[in-house]
C-alpha cells in the first residue's frame, strides 16, 4: 500500500550542483530524498513558501491548462526506482476517466504543490530508496556509556604509561 508523503525541504548538495527534495512519510519517521534539478528545485520552493511570481511559471501553466480542459489531478504517486533514477506519475480524473501521465518526479511534486494534491510514495521505492534516522539513545544509555568510559580511563592510563621498548628482552 502506498504511503502519503509531504514535502519535508529542499537541501543543496555541496558537492554538485543538483538540488534534493526530501519527501516525508506522514505516518511515520522515513525520508526519501530525490536529486532534481535547480529549475525544479526553484519551482517547489516557490510555491512552498508561498512567494509570488509576475507571470506563471511552467508548472502554473500545465496546472491551469488541467483544469481549464475539465481535468482533476487527485494525487501523484512515485512509482519506482531504477538505479538512482525517480519516476512517477501524475493521476487524474478526466471526464470521469482515470488517466495516468509519465512524469519525473520532481515536475509531479511541483504540480502536486500547486494544486494541493496529496503525494504518494510506493512501497518498494520507500524500502530501496527511503532513510530512517536512528533512535537517539535513551539518558539510561547514554549514562551507561559515560559510566564504562570512566572505568576504562584508568586502564588507558596504565597502558599509555607501559614501555614496550623492553617487551620480549
Amino acid at each position: 500500500m502506498p504511503a502519503e508523503m509531504v514535502v519535508e525541504s529542499i537541501r543543496v548538495s555541496l558537492y554538485a550542483a543538483p538540488r534534493i527534495v526530501v519527501l516525508k512519510e506522514m505516518n511515520r519517521e522515513r525520508y526519501l530524498p530525490i536529486v532534481i534539478g535547480v529549475p525544479e528545485a526553484e519551482a517547489i520552493a516557490i510555491k512552498m513558501q508561498n512567494h509570488e511570481v509576475p507571470r506563471p511559471l511552467t508548472h502554473d501553466l500545465l496546472s491551469t491548462m488541467i483544469t481549464t480542459l475539465g481535468g482533476r489531478v487527485t494525487h501523484i504517486m512515485i512509482t519506482d526506482l531504477v538505479g538512482e533514477t525517480f519516476f512517477a506519475r501524475i493521476v487524474l480524473d478526466v471526464d470521469g476517466r482515470h488517466v495516468e501521465v509519465d512524469s519525473r518526479p520532481s515536475d509531479a511534486i511541483a504540480l502536486a504543490l500547486r494544486l494541493g494534491v496529496s503525494i504518494f510514495a510506493e512501497d518498494s521505492v520507500l524500502e530501496r530508496g527511503a532513510i530512517e534516522p536512528e533512535e537517539p539513545k535513551k539518558a539510561s544509555e547514554r549514562k551507561e556509556e559515560a559510566i564504562k568510559e570512566e572505568q576504562l580511563a584508568a586502564f588507558r592510563d596504565v597502558i599509555n604509561q607501559l614501555n614496550l621498548d623492553d617487551l620480549g628482552k
